[in-house]
Order: C-alpha cells, then sequence, then structure tokens
C-alpha cells in the first residue's frame, strides 16, 4: 500500500497537464470546458489504474507529458460529433439502424436552401396571407397517387396514429388477427389503436381471414375496417386474406371508412428489379380506399415522413385534428420530400437521382465489377495485411420492407493476417468514418451494393487506419 500511496502522490496536477504544448495547441480548435474535463478524467483514470493495479503492475508514466496524451484523447473523443455518416458495407438498402434511405442530392440541395434561408414555409405568396404546410407537397402527392388530398406528419407510426384518432377515436375497428403487426421499438398495432381512442376488433385466425368474418364483426359502434400491409414478415402455407379494395364495397354498404397502411408504399411497381409485385400507392387509391398511409424513408427514398393521401372528406378531419399540429414534420424535411415527390413526376429521374432505387437497380455483373475495383485498391494498399476474395452475396431491403426478398450479388471478404475479423470489425466502428459489415466465417463481408463508387477510397483509408501495425499490439 506504501507503493501505491506514493505513486498517488506523484499523480500531476491538473492545472501542469493543462500547460503541456500538446493541449495548449489543442485549445486552438477545442473548447477549453473539454479540455478541462478531459484533464479530470485523465487523472482519475490513473490514479484507478493504481487502486487497481497489482503490486507488481505498477510501472506507470506518471508524467504532466503522459496525462496530457490521455487528456487529448479524452477531448478529441469528446469534440467528435455523436451523430455522424456511417460506411454502410452491410448490403442492407433501408437499414433502420444507420437511418434508412439515404437522400439523393437534389433533396439534399433543397434541404441546404431552405435551411440557411427563411422560407415560405407557412405563407402564401400568391395572396400575401398565411398559407398552410400541407400545400408544398399536396398537390404533388394527389398527381403520382391519384388522390384527392393529402396530408404530411413526422413518421408513418404517426400518421396511422393521427388517422386513427381523427376518424374512429369512441368507435370501433376491425382488424384481421394476422396483421397485428409489431414493428421496431416494440410499436404495436393494438398498442397504437389504444392510445387512439379506437377499440380493437380482432377477427379471422392468424393464418386466415375472410370477407364473412369482417361483415359479422360489423355492429353500430363499428367506426373503421383498418387493413395493415404486413411489410416486415410473411405468413406463407394454407392462408388466406380479404384486399383492402375488396373491403370497400363492404364499407360503403354501412358507411364504414377504409383505410391501409401500406408501410413501405411504393410509387411504381418495382417487380423489374426482381422485388416481388406489391400495391402501389396509386393502385391502392384508385380501389375507392378512405386513406391511405405509407412511409417517406424506406422504398419512397425520401426522408422520414408519414404520408396520408385519399378522399377529401376523411383528410380535412384529419388534417383539422389537435394531433396534426404535434405531429408535423419541419421545413426541411418538408423540402427534402418535396424534391423527392418531383424526381418521381418522371420515372427514368427518379432511377438515375434517388439512391434507394439505384441500388435496387444494380444488376449481378455491375455489382461484380464494383468488387473487382474494391478488390484491386485494397489489395494495392493492403496486400501484405489482409486476403481478399470476392464471394456470392445476398442484399437484404431492410427497414421493415420486403423481409423475405432476396437480392443476388457478390460480396468482398476481408481476411485480415494480425487480427480476427471480429476484431477488425471493433476498430473500423472507432474509424472516421465508421465502417460496418458482417461476419461470416471470420471474414468481414463489403458489400459494395450499398457502397457508393465515391465513397471507396474513404472505405480503403479507414481499412489503412484499423489494420495500422501499431493496433495489432
Amino acid at each position: 500500500m506504501t507503493e501505491k500511496n506514493q505513486l498517488l502522490r506523484q499523480l500531476p496536477a491538473v492545472e501542469r497537464i493543462l500547460n503541456e504544448p500538446l493541449l495548449l495547441e489543442l485549445a486552438e480548435d477545442c473548447p477549453r470546458t473539454l479540455i478541462l474535463e478531459a484533464a479530470q478524467q485523465a487523472v482519475a483514470q490513473l490514479r484507478q489504474q493504481i487502486l487497481t493495479s497489482p503490486p507488481d503492475g505498477l510501472q506507470m508514466d506518471l508524467s504532466p507529458a503522459a496525462a496530457a496524451k490521455i487528456a487529448a484523447r479524452l477531448a478529441q473523443a469528446k469534440e467528435t460529433p455523436s451523430l455522424r455518416p456511417v460506411i454502410n458495407a452491410t448490403g442492407t438498402l433501408l437499414h433502420t439502424n444507420f437511418g434508412r434511405a439515404p437522400l439523393s442530392d437534389t433533396a439534399l440541395s433543397a434541404v441546404s436552401a431552405v435551411s440557411q434561408s427563411y422560407s415560405n414555409l407557412e405563407f402564401d405568396l400568391e395572396t400575401g396571407q398565411r398559407g398552410h404546410r400541407y400545400s408544398h407537397v399536396e398537390e404533388i402527392l394527389c398527381r403520382l397517387t391519384g388522390a384527392e388530398a393529402a396530408a404530411v406528419v413526422n413518421n408513418n407510426a404517426a400518421a396511422v396514429l393521427l388517422a386513427l384518432s381523427a376518424l374512429g377515436k369512441g368507435t370501433e375497428g376491425i382488424v384481421s388477427r394476422g396483421e397485428l403487426v409489431e414493428i421496431g421499438g416494440a410499436f404495436r398495432v393494438p398498442d397504437v389503436m389504444a392510445a387512439s381512442g379506437m377499440t380493437l376488433v380482432e377477427v379471422g385466425t392468424t393464418n386466415k381471414t375472410h370477407m364473412r368474418d369482417y361483415e359479422e364483426a360489423i355492429t353500430e359502434n363499428t367506426g373503421m375496417l383498418l387493413k395493415i400491409h404486413t411489410s416486415n414478415f410473411r405468413i406463407v402455407g394454407f392462408t388466406a386474406s380479404v384486399p383492402a379494395a375488396e373491403l370497400v364495397p363492404l364499407g360503403r354498404k354501412h358507411g364504414i371508412p377504409v383505410m391501409e397502411d401500406l408501410g413501405s408504399g411504393m410509387l411504381f411497381d418495382l417487380s423489374p428489379f426482381g422485388l416481388p409485385q406489391e400495391p402501389t400507392v396509386a393502385e391502392a387509391v384508385a380501389s375507392g380506399i378512405d386513406v391511405v398511409t405509407f412511409s417517406g424513408d424506406k422504398l419512397l427514398g425520401g426522408p422520414q415522413a408519414g404520408l396520408i393521401v385519399g378522399k377529401k372528406e376523411p383528410l380535412a378531419k384529419i388534417r383539422s385534428h389537435p394531433l396534426a399540429r404535434a405531429l408535423r414534420i419541419d421545413k426541411m424535411t418538408l423540402a427534402a420530400l418535396e424534391a423527392t415527390l418531383r424526381s418521381y413526376l418522371d420515372r427514368e429521374k427518379a432511377m438515375k437521382e434517388i439512391p434507394v432505387l439505384q441500388m435496387l437497380g444494380l444488376g449481378q455483373a455491375e455489382i461484380l465489377d464494383r468488387c473487382h475495383a474494391l478488390e484491386e485498391l485494397i489489395r494495392n494498399a493492403l496486400s501484405d495485411r489482409l486476403d481478399t476474395e470476392i464471394v456470392p452475396e445476398t442484399s437484404q431491403v431492410g427497414g421493415g420492407a420486403l423481409p423475405t426478398t432476396e437480392l443476388p450479388g457478390h460480396a468482398l471478404a476481408l481476411a485480415p493476417k494480425n487480427v480476427s475479423a471480429d476484431e477488425l470489425a471493433t476498430r473500423l466502428r472507432h474509424t472516421d468514418p465508421p465502417l460496418v459489415g458482417r461476419i461470416q466465417e471470420d471474414r468481414l463481408l463489403i458489400n459494395p451494393r450499398t457502397i457508393p463508387p465515391d465513397e471507396n477510397q474513404a472505405l480503403v483509408r479507414v481499412l489503412e487506419h484499423a489494420l495500422n501495425p501499431r493496433d495489432d499490439r
């Protein structure tokens, strides 16, 4: 204990650490408060090391310069933004943990222009009077979907909650038992219905629901027939369900609105890319459904938003509900959404501009070419540090969209020579920018479908940093 006490007395004072050249230089760019906190933490770390180290492990450098190095690392970590870009090498296009759909350059330009200046967010330039923010996207949404009216809120869960609250509070909503989905974050349809003030009435069974199930469940208290598109799972085998379009006549017969949550709504058919044929938003609207909701940041390829389209009367109730203000989107989201939707006015333009559609449209030959180009860059820089091999690999759409769909392609398998694949993956999560791939058979798979070619140089740079010989000890 005497030896430890002697070491504790040798700990440098925080003031001496702050006067070290390394921290004085760092203070030119880093706030002094962060450097002060870092110096205090450096001393605390050294003190803890002394107290917890065995007697034979007390050979420590307790100089102010050594403490300053620790403090500099801590200060730089504090100054690094928490939310930052990530190189997505997983091959999952709409990775929820990575923010789902990346925005197009056109959308980013629109966000930049609107956010750096005042805007006509809720101002009618024609009349000089107050306007409403829905007007910036309502017309184009109606044009693209054929709807009579439209509204937008901050995400699709909010869209469902708002629509149910505005149209069904105090009534019963009929839903097939096989459609009571749960999405990420334990967000469950029964819970949303309860929060909206609507009573859930389940019909059918998990795998089979028939028209008669809906008919028999309708009472004088029924306020809605609700369809939930099971976009994040599939029930296969002995199954049956009633399409929303077939519920429309039943709803009309009883004067009950029909609503469908499409989840990851598509504005045009994506089956040419090998995806299963799913109903588009326009098809849902054309079938006579009163209200259709869908996401903005999934297959649409825009910002996070909940889009609500349908008939004028229910949309008027939705827009005037008190929750609409609480769930509204901001000017930057509106700018990005409008720009994304405008790209859809020309299908070929959308395919060229919207990153998600670009990734979906990549053929196996093009992905293989990307693998070869990336492999050449990595071999030129790191052939002594890792082995590479191009292997078959499928991609996932992700984001709760098309869960059983696999997009065939290839990936680059990296086998580091001096560290394990797990260790390499850990290091890459701490590079700038971080890189996240997938581990398989002690190799790190890099899937180029989700890596734009202009990120290749950054990818090689972070690999070089992660495999620096000084880090292999």
